[in-house]
């Protein structure tokens, strides 16, 4: 062989090496965002009165976050922060402006999110539970701002019971039985979901209904015989016990499919307490953690916009540690374009830069 061709060769070799290199490190992104989790009412964040084995777990095991705060106070522009990387002052969505029948006002014409960017980078994408930023015959559908796959509701309203008429497999609806709790079916296909890209990087955003009202539960578990307990606070007690079960099923598939080390797991309430101290719920479980926190959700204070979240990536993650570092769910997307070695759409511009320094202990 003619040492400039032998050279060339090398080179490609080298090269076609370092990006399977850098498509094999690449991590597992799941972003777990529950539906008005506050910081009350974790164990790990001193909750006593409801069982939270799993976040517990998830912390002792990753980072547990003190100054996490929500993109803002209501559910469709939070999460519209998240998937924009923008705040409140740049954000396409700022309320929980209602359509009829259904649906909410949606993510504009071109919107970029942080799915459509993982998605041209290569990663399968999914979005299961609540959606709440346009139906799918609009511009914001899920399927559309980059994501392959959705399973749920789409509309908050049609959320805010958990034993629906129907719900949603991608843009098809499809009817449920009466007794049917439908955090268990969506809990299925994320299962399911995972198995089926376990061999590709993948973004998986969970969205999850619980526990937000109505307070309705399949099974109250310790909670019924709790008879110093209203038939509220038990349930509510319940939703947020499932809810930790359901992350716990699914670490444990992780580790299952051998894909537990090799997966960035993030989860977080969409804002905080929605509770105030002398509410029924909020008198109970502490929701202003002893009086630290001020404020419910709606409002503007630390109480509504700090939320419990926690990270964890075994071997990049340090383990126990706690953060007081200040961070907002429009850091989300730059973090996750790092760590997908992904690259911004020209000209696009977040509000904020990466947190992966902080999140492996910088």
């Amino acid at each position: 062989m003619k040492p400039i061709t032998k050279h060339i060769l090398l080179g490609v070799i080298a090269l076609l090496a370092a990006f399977a290199s850098t498509a094999k490190d690449r991590p597992n992104i799941v972003y777990i965002l529950t539906d008005d989790l506050a910081m009350g009412d974790v164990g790990c964040y001193g909750q006593k009165l409801i069982k939270t084995p799993c976040m517990d777990r998830m912390a002792a095991e990753g980072m547990r976050f003190t100054q996490a705060y929500s993109g803002t106070t209501v559910c469709a522009p939070a999460r519209s922060s998240l998937m924009t990387g923008l705040h409140m002052g740049h954000c396409p969505v700022r309320a929980n402006r209602e359509l009829q029948p259904e649906g909410q006002m949606p993510l504009p014409e071109g919107t970029v999110t942080v799915a459509q960017i993982l998605k041209n980078a290569g990663y399968a994408t999914a979005c299961m539970g609540k959606w709440g930023m346009g139906m799918f015959d609009s511009t914001g559908s899920p399927l559309k701002v980059g994501f392959d796959h959705f399973y749920g509701y789409n509309c908050q309203r049609h959320a805010h019971s958990y034993f629906p008429a129907y719900l949603y497999n991608d843009d098809q609806r499809f009817d449920l039985a009466p007794h049917i709790y439908a955090q268990e079916l969506i809990q299925q296909d994320v299962e399911k979901w995972v198995r089926s890209v376990k061999d590709k990087p993948f973004f998986l955003f969970y969205a999850v209904t619980l526990p937000h009202g109505k307070y309705e539960i399949d099974k109250l578990g310790e909670y019924a015989n709790r008879e110093e307990w209203t038939a509220q606070q038990k349930n509510y007690a319940a939703m947020v016990t499932r809810l930790d079960s359901d992350l716990g099923r699914l670490l444990n598939l992780l580790k299952e499919l051998k894909i537990d080390e090799k997966t960035l797991v993030m989860i977080s309430g969409d804002n905080g307490s929605s509770f105030s101290d002398r509410s029924e719920i909020g008198q109970l479980f502490n929701q202003t953690m002893d009086g630290m926190l001020r404020g419910f959700k709606r409002t503007m204070y630390e109480g509504c916009l700090r939320q419990a979240s926690i990270a964890r990536w075994p071997g990049q993650i340090p383990a126990g540690r706690v953060s007081d570092e200040p961070w907002a769910f429009w850091d989300f997307l730059p973090t996750a374009v790092e760590l997908a070695g992904a690259k911004m759409p020209t000209g696009y511009k977040t509000d904020v830069l990466s947190i992966v320094s902080l999140l492996k202990g910088g």
